[in-house]
């Protein structure tokens, strides 16, 4: 769940509030990947050279990566100790809790119901959940389900609610998502419905309720049927209720309280804290594929992707940041932009997406890190896909 909080709030742990990677200019149409170009893929030694320095400068105790050449090739990396308690190595392509990417998936199966003429982008989220947003400065009835997904409703965010201000007493809570809810209705709106950008979960916890709403089942099931399923995401799952372990072979995933306090292992958690805003878990190699796969155009219409990938600034999440339906763009050094996401969790950051080319690129460490080596971990992803 993630990040780059304004400066008010940064001192905070954020699950999704840093998470993020990819979204470019306004009203860019859906393009085909083009050709790939003959070109070497990223030098292994390059890439492996960014991870051993985030574990043994920056002090990440894992960090692994799956990358997508410009020859078509994908490699895995890994380094660092995939568990501080038994020294035991970091699995290849382990499982990660993938916070915010899960705002990709939902907003995927909110354009899905859109092209099917089941929810209006443009439409009132009163008119598909009357009275369920009522309070200091905004109203259900003013915000559309587009400013949901583009973090444009002003809504305030749960994550800042004191319920969730201690993770560690909360590691294993489960939370029903109207609870979580309750925690951001309590707090003033951040600005009038479409009149900024400011990244709040509690867009995407509505965005949940919305597609339960209109197709009558579980957000889960709608994700893994529509995504997971449709393009055959073998190593991704959404958690089921009670749900607190990671199932495959993955990275322990640990959580620092303050500064110099010692690392909590949270690889373990009840992900309802998360729900529609960032529960997912998944491998890095299964989120390029997702990201490919979208930005391909195999799970929306030209028509919605377009839709998806108009974008407004969001330059609290890094320079030239901009933001679509769900997904991101940055730009990259060698030219072009890369298109993702991004998520953390309390464990677990990542960052990554695709390019025009299909170029791919996601890098996951296992802990939250601080501004300057997040932005190491950024810049990572731009050596990945530049070299």
């Amino acid at each position: 769940m993630n990040e780059h909080a304004p400066q008010r709030r940064a001192h905070r742990i954020r699950l999704v509030r840093y998470a993020m990677t990819a979204t470019a200019t306004a009203g860019l149409a859906l393009t085909a990947f083009a050709p790939a170009p003959a070109s070497a893929a990223p030098r292994p030694d390059t890439v492996q050279q960014r991870l051993n320095a985030l574990v043994k400068e920056d002090g990440m105790p894992a960090a692994l990566a799956a990358v997508k050449g410009r020859d078509g090739r994908s490699r895995t990396y890994t380094a660092g100790v995939g568990d501080l308690a038994t020294g035991a190595r970091v699995p290849v392509d382990g499982q990660i809790r993938a916070g915010s990417n899960t705002k990709a998936f939902v907003a995927v199966v909110v354009l899905q119901l859109v092209a099917e003429g089941r929810i209006g982008l443009d439409t009132a989220v009163d008119t598909y959940l009357p009275g369920l947003l009522r309070g200091d400065g905004f109203d259900g009835r003013n915000i559309t389900v587009r400013q949901l997904l583009q973090h444009t409703s002003g809504l305030p965010d749960y994550m800042d609610a004191p319920a969730l201000a201690d993770f560690t007493a909360v590691q294993y809570r489960w939370f029903e998502p109207r609870e979580l809810l309750d925690g951001a209705l309590a707090q003033k709106a951040r600005f009038a419905s479409g009149t900024g950008w400011e990244y709040s979960n509690t867009n995407y916890l509505v965005a949940g309720l919305l597609i339960q709403k209109v197709t009558g089942r579980p957000f889960g099931e709608e994700v893994t049927k529509r995504v997971i399923d449709r393009i055959g995401l073998r190593h991704t799952y959404v958690p089921a209720a009670g749900d607190t372990a990671v199932h495959e072979p993955h990275p322990h995933g640990y959580l620092r309280t303050a500064p110099d306090a010692p690392l909590v292992d949270y690889t373990a958690m009840d992900a309802s804290m998360a729900w529609a805003a960032g529960a997912v878990v998944s491998t890095n190699t299964d989120l390029n594929t997702f990201y490919g796969a979208l930005l391909g155009g195999r799970l929306l219409p030209a028509a919605q992707l377009a839709q998806m990938r108009t974008t407004v600034p969001a330059e609290l999440l890094g320079d030239g940041v901009r933001y679509g339906l769900g997904i991101q763009s940055r730009p990259l050094t060698c030219g072009g932009l890369v298109w993702g996401h991004g998520g953390t969790s309390p464990g677990y950051r990542t960052r990554g997406g695709v390019t025009e080319d299909g170029r791919a690129a996601n890098i996951t460490v296992t802990t939250v890190p601080d501004a300057p080596t997040g932005k190491r971990l950024t810049d990572a992803v731009d050596t990945a896909l530049c070299r």
